[in-house]
């Protein structure tokens, strides 16, 4: 496992973005985006990790949804700088091959994204993961509601969701009303339940000493986060080679 830190544009400067590639990494790379904690790319370094172990290139962008646009710049201009990058194992271009996904106010940026193209030059992630998000508010990428919007007349992609039935913060219905939806419009989606809460999804802990999410030590929070990558590892290839 290799992770390294770049720096993507925006507003004038910079913010950091942390790379992890494993031994074989393949297919399209991953743009994995954080709640609404302000810069907390670190908390998703568990669930990093293990889906680069899988193949998928991971890139965790730091962002701020404490700013007065709630974030939306520096979703999309890191979006921007990955789908610029993007290439494939030879080296060539492939501003295509992106899987989008979230956690948490970062999952439903991400499917925003892939039900306004107009929005982003008419590009479409390769596909969109959702993990223990909610549906019904305004996306940070778009400012509008992604269940609202999931009638528009744009080609599906293949979206992989997944929500802990123990979940407090953000309910698993919220993931189970978007999955049906998102069948009744003839997109493919698949919803995977895990028994555990909303930073167990991840393979964190809450700290509420801390007020944030740590890496869990015990053999089967990292499970479920092994879990949760699969689910990402198998949208990409969902999403073809």
């Amino acid at each position: 496992m290799t992770v390294r830190t770049a720096h993507y544009p925006t507003g004038g400067g910079t913010k950091p973005l942390d790379l992890y590639t494993g031994a074989r990494s393949n297919g399209p790379c991953v743009l994995l985006w954080h709640g609404v904690g302000p810069d907390e790319r670190d908390v998703m370094a568990p669930l990093a990790r293990e889906i680069a172990a899988l193949g998928p290139a991971v890139l965790v962008p730091d962002w701020r949804p404490d700013l007065p646009d709630e974030g939306r710049a520096h979703l999309t201009d890191s979006l921007r700088f990955v789908r610029d990058h993007a290439s494939d194992s030879t080296g060539r271009p492939r501003p295509g091959r992106v899987v989008l996904a979230g956690w948490s106010a970062g999952a439903g940026a991400a499917l925003g994204v892939a039900l306004h193209p107009e929005l982003f030059d008419g590009w479409r992630p390769a596909a969109v993961v959702g993990i223990a998000g909610g549906y019904q508010r305004p996306a940070r990428t778009t400012g509008t509601v992604p269940l609202q919007a999931l009638g528009r007349a744009v080609t599906p992609v293949p979206v992989r969701l997944v929500h802990g039935t123990a979940d407090t913060v953000v309910p698993c219905d919220a993931s189970r009303e978007l999955h049906e939806a998102l069948l009744a419009h003839r997109w493919d989606s698949e919803l995977l339940e895990p028994a555990t809460d909303h930073a167990g999804v991840l393979g964190c802990v809450y700290d509420p000493t801390e007020h944030r999410c740590l890496p869990g030590v015990d053999a089967s929070v990292r499970g479920i986060a092994r879990a949760t990558a699969r689910a990402v590892a198998d949208a990409a290839t969902a999403a073809g080679p």
